[in-house]
């Protein structure tokens, strides 16, 4: 496996930090890889390296305010610079593997930027598989605290007012230490301005899921207790994607691919990427 990273400008003139795992032979197919909040594109080391023993050139960026990019940690001024951001880096991965079938991979936040995303750039990719999407949670807040992350959003739209428990990104102890110990991971409180834009396009994704037409796969955790299965099941539902598939895990956390069951959960997913491309 070969590996290669660098930067290119985002919005606002933000350097963002991107990476490439690439097979030893020229890859069939790239897995775009999109993180979720808090963390970065490198916790995703074991699954490039299980993509690229089976043919696939695998592409990950860090969200600005995330990883190595730069931006301020758990704040976004909108959350379109997210999308902003993907299509930038979706259009520098044409240039640099042209040609390829694309298929996008979202976890978690990443989940939904990919969810918005596509509502309007599905043509850009072969297909796209959502890992615990952010389309619903139990974290919601109810509509006095929502009326106030709206003023704060407004008045000081970088006060942390959520913060993400590290004991529900997996059953496995090893990863929680991991996480918990990692200097990329934001492990402070999530803006104001952040929150409310997280919650405004969650709601849009559900007001426009119809307009989700490529082939969809949608996995999550059935004890996922940091974004909802009903938000899974919701997208599967509504999407108008002829192609599109469910598979929930009973017993998982949120993060599936860091479960003890890791092998079998990419086993799903390589087949289904697979059948894509046949």
């Amino acid at each position: 496996m070969q590996h290669r990273d660098g930067r290119f400008n985002g919005p606002s003139g933000l350097s963002v930090y991107y990476q490439y795992w690439m097979p030893e032979l020229p890859p069939r197919a790239v897995l775009l890889v999109v993180h979720g909040a808090g963390e970065h594109s490198s916790r995703y080391q074991a699954l490039a390296e299980f993509f690229c023993a089976h043919g696939f050139m695998v592409a990950a960026l860090d969200h600005i305010g995330h990883g190595r990019s730069d931006g301020d940690y758990g704040h976004v001024e909108r959350f379109s610079d997210y999308l902003e951001t993907l299509a930038i880096f979706r259009r520098q991965v044409e240039q640099d593997a042209p040609g390829l079938p694309v298929i996008l991979l979202g976890h978690s936040m990443g989940g939904l930027i990919s969810a918005a995303y596509v509502l309007d750039h599905g043509d850009e990719f072969r297909a796209c598989a959502l890992s615990g999407p952010a389309i619903m949670t139990e974290l919601t807040p109810g509509p006095v605290q929502v009326w106030i992350i709206k003023l704060l959003s407004a008045l000081l739209p970088k006060a942390g007012v959520m913060q993400l428990d590290a004991g529900g990104v997996s059953r496995d102890p090893s990863v929680v230490s991991a996480y918990v110990s990692d200097p990329l991971v934001n492990h402070g409180k999530m803006s104001a301005r952040f929150v409310s834009e997280l919650f405004a396009t969650m709601l849009r994704v559900q007001a426009e899921v119809g307009r989700i037409a490529l082939p969809l796969l949608v996995m999550h955790g059935e004890a996922d207790a940091m974004t909802a299965p009903a938000g899974a099941k919701f997208l599967v539902e509504n999407a108008s994607s002829t192609e599109k598939t469910l598979k929930l895990y009973p017993g998982l956390y949120h993060e599936i691919f860091n479960e003890p069951e890791r092998e079998q959960v990419l086993a799903d997913l390589l087949a289904w990427c697979e059948a894509r491309l046949a």
